[in-house]
């Protein structure tokens, strides 16, 4: 089930990943079963991540990035160039309190 977040919760979290370090990487491979596992993972874990495409095509990269928010269920937050920022909140151990409206 994809995430879906208001217009003051992207702001938010889009402050929150500021900071952030691109924690993977979509390779020449594309999008794997094992990538989405480790992406998956992440999310799991970290809640809010980046995540770089290396695609030179736009059209492609946008594709990409579409299809990781689909199969992993998490909310694109941001798309900026090759690095996009998914966010879906733990199941087991939530660390971000998202604004309400």
């Amino acid at each position: 089930m994809q995430t879906v977040l208001t217009a003051s919760q992207t702001r938010f979290l889009r402050g929150q990943a500021h900071d952030l370090k691109a924690m993977l990487q979509v390779g020449g491979k594309g999008i794997t079963d094992p990538l989405v596992a480790e992406i998956d993972l992440a999310l799991e874990h970290h809640e809010l991540i980046k995540v770089k495409v290396g695609a030179q095509d736009r059209d492609t990269r946008d594709t990409m990035i579409d299809e990781l928010a689909q199969r992993t269920g998490a909310a694109l937050v941001q798309r900026i160039g090759h690095t996009a920022v998914l966010y879906r909140p733990s199941k087991e151990r939530r660390q971000i309190v998202l604004p309400r409206a």
